[in-house]
Parts: structure tokens; sequence; C-alpha cells
């Protein structure tokens, strides 16, 4: 028996909460990227870190979704190399498990385990990593690095990447090539096992809001609301919010990102609710915007309808060929329509308007789409035209900050060439139905 057999029957790694993702995922994944790589070059991925908190408390580890896309490996400390031009075309690097590890944090893959995870045959332990390192680059004519050039990345933390490839610079006189650009367009394309992940996160999503629509009364708490969502999440094999939920009720319906969720639901008031539940890494992003006590009065009703037109009037637009300008542009041009029979925006202001900066903005000021994913916020272009197999939000929104009224809707659009799916088609949305579920 080896030192890997050995070890196995002592250190079995935690079955992970979500069903076992087909390696076969990962295999495709992985030849996708070999075949836009430049010739004589590897690519090299990084975990992420575990970010610490204060003394020894640290934040849930978050893996680093590129690498999870190339190799499903979700676990600290992991190193994905692509290599085409190398016997071993690929190699996973990972934490070698350890009795004390095994004891205080559970144990670790094995590399039969990872194997079995990523459709990878050669797996080595971190500590063989930098001996394997120098005799691939020395071979190599470029590197591929990874890093964080999503357009609405602010973060100025140092990541594990970040590190790897100051040392990279220092140490070797290599190339330094840009592997994000590749991996936006790859991951910006959904497989079919993506889809069906996606569909399953957005299914827990269901069960969340069908089980809060009753519970959401006046005097509930908006953190109470966020717990029942949570509980129903966890129940469901989610691993939690797959964002900061929003639950924002009164003026706080109008602000954007409100996080604090710590007010008491009022009578007459409505509440917005911007959440998703997470399923195997895979994100869902709904919103609903509910009234407090059961009932819309005639103007939240009114708003809401007119979102509610704009939300599918901008569905239809989501198909293939479609320009992200063009597709703004006309959506900007429903919720004007919406605005002026609200009574929001007069007619003939609208016509004198700077065309650089509508009127609509003032009640209207995000974008109606963006790309989903791995990340809430994913990866892609919008300088591309949408393409089959994409998945977009589709969230309009009306904030009339002097009638404390924010209306959002919300739900997850795959781009098919038979038109767009919606994943959250069985999701309440109509008003009526609303009123419903939250009186039954």
């Amino acid at each position: 028996m080896n030192k890997e057999q050995d070890k196995s029957y002592i250190f079995v790694k935690k079955n992970m909460r979500h069903d076992i993702i087909n390696k076969n995922l990962f295999v495709k994944n992985r030849r996708l990227f070999q075949k836009k790589l430049k010739q004589n070059t590897i690519a090299i991925f990084n975990s992420n870190d575990i970010m610490p908190t204060n003394a020894d408390g640290t934040m849930p580890f978050k893996q680093n979704n590129d690498l999870f896309w190339l190799s499903g490996v979700d676990q600290e400390e992991s190193v994905l190399l692509v290599c085409p031009n190398n016997k071993e075309k690929e190699i996973l690097f990972l934490k070698e498990t350890s009795e004390l590890i095994a004891i205080w944090e559970g144990a670790k893959l094995t590399k039969k385990e990872a194997l079995n995870t990523s459709g990878i045959s050669a797996v080595y332990w971190l500590s063989e990593m930098e001996e394997k390192l120098e005799e691939l680059i020395s071979k190599c004519d470029g590197i591929y690095l990874n890093k964080n050039i999503h357009s609405r990345a602010a973060s100025k933390v140092q990541t594990r990447d970040d590190r790897f490839r100051n040392m990279i610079s220092e140490k070797y006189n290599k190339e330094i090539l840009e592997v994000a650009p590749i991996m936006h367009e790859l991951r910006a394309i959904k497989s079919d096992t993506e889809i069906s992940l996606l569909q399953n996160a957005c299914n827990i999503t269901e069960k969340g809001l069908r089980r809060i629509l009753p519970f959401i009364n006046p005097g509930v708490m908006e953190y109470e609301i966020e717990a029942e969502l949570m509980h129903e999440f966890l129940r469901n094999r989610s691993t939690g919010f797959a964002y900061q939920p929003i639950i924002g009720s009164g003026r706080d319906s109008c602000v954007l990102h409100y996080i604090e969720n710590n007010k008491q639901c009022k009578d007459g008031d409505i509440l917005l609710m911007d959440f998703g539940a997470e399923y195997a890494n895979y994100a869902s992003d709904l919103t609903r915007t509910v009234p407090i006590n059961g009932m819309f009065s005639n103007r939240q009703k009114a708003v809401y309808n007119s979102v509610l037109h704009v939300m599918k009037e901008a569905t239809k637009m989501l198909v293939p060929g479609t320009m992200f300008k063009e597709y703004n542009k006309e959506v900007g041009e429903v919720m004007e329509s919406e605005l002026i029979k609200l009574g929001l925006l007069d007619r003939h202001d609208v016509l004198k308007q700077d065309p650089k900066n509508p009127l609509f903005k003032k009640y209207f000021m995000h974008g109606t789409s963006h790309y989903l994913g791995l990340d809430v916020h994913d990866v892609g272009n919008f300088d591309w035209p949408m393409k089959e197999g994409m998945v977009f939000t589709c969230e309009p929104g009306i904030y009339i900050l002097e009638e404390e009224l924010g209306i959002r809707l919300e739900n997850d659009i795959l781009v098919t060439a038979d038109g767009p799916d919606d994943l959250m088609k069985n999701i309440p949305i109509e008003s009526d139905e609303i009123e419903d579920l939250m009186n039954s």
C-alpha cells in the first residue's frame, strides 16, 4: 500500500453540500481554454486567499471562480497549471492534508479525489511546486497570469494572484500575458451543465420568495425576512446568499444598495427585496417589490405595472445579435413612455432633453442588465453582441424618492436561438399573484 492509499482511510474529504458536478464539465472547459493560448506558453491560476478578520478569525472561503471553472476544485491554497506543450498538459498543486489539519479543519482533497473532481491526473502537493515550476518556465516563451480586470472591480486588496505575479516577474525574464480576456470570453457562454446549476439556484430562490410572502406583515423587521430567506436557502443545499441581500422598506426602497436591513416594516409602505441563492458556486439574482400590508395602493400598483411592462419589453430584446448600446437606448425609450404616463415626466420636456443626459435617469439611474454566472456580476464585455448561452439579469426600476416609493423587478434570462428563456418564469411576479400569496 503506497503512502497516498495509506492516508485515504484516515482522511476522508467531507461530502459537498451540493450534488457532485460531473468532471466532464471541467475537462471540456480546459479544452476550450487551451485552444486560446499562444504556442509554447503556460497559464497559472491561484486559489483565493482565506481573508482574515480580527485576532484569529477568518472570513468564509470563496474560491477564485476562474480556477473553479477550469478544475472544480473548491479548496484554498490550490494552484492550476495549464501547459499544452508539456507532457503533463494540466497540473494541480494542492495543500497536503495531515492529522492536525484533519482534526482542526477537516481533511483536504486527496490526489484521487482531486482527479475525480477535476479530471486532472497530474496532481502534486504544493511542496513540489517550486521545482516543477522552474522546469516548465525554463521551456516556455510566455506565462499567462490571472488578474481581476472586471469592469466593476474596485478592491485595492492584494490577492494571491497579485503576489504570485510579482514573484514571477522578479524571478523570471518571460513575457507576461493576461489570461482574463480569454476567461471572460469563455465564461460568458454557459454550457448545459452550467445552465442546470443556475436553474437550480433560481429554483431555491423561488422557494425563498414563496416562504416569505405570507410572512411579510406590518411590524416585521427587515432582518427577520432576511433570516427566513437564509433558513430556506440552507435547507435546500444552498451555501446561502449569492450576494448581500437588500431588504429595503419605505424610503429605503429607493436606495439602490441598501443592506442594513434593520428597520421595522410599516403599514402602507412598499418593500423592495433584492436577493438570490447560490448553488454550487453559481449565483441567482432576483428582485421583487411587495406591499407590506398585502395590498398595493392604486399608486403603488400603477408604478409596479409600469416597471413590469418595461421588464417584459426589455426581456424580448435579450436575443442573439442584440448590442447593449441599442438595447439600453430602446429600454430607455420604453421607460420614458411609462414615466410620462405616471406623470413623472412631461412629454414636451422629453422632446427638448439632452440626448446625452436623458430625463428618465432621474427615476431609473442604473443599467437594465448584467452578466450572471459564477459571479452575480459575471465576467463579459458589454461591447459584444449577445450570444446564445449568455445569461443576463433584466432589472428595470422606478425610484420616486419624494414619494418614498421604489419599485424594481428582476429575473434571470438565458439567451437562446429560440428567444429569451426566463430561468425564473415560475416565480410569481404579476401584482395580483403577489397579493394572493401574501394573503394566503
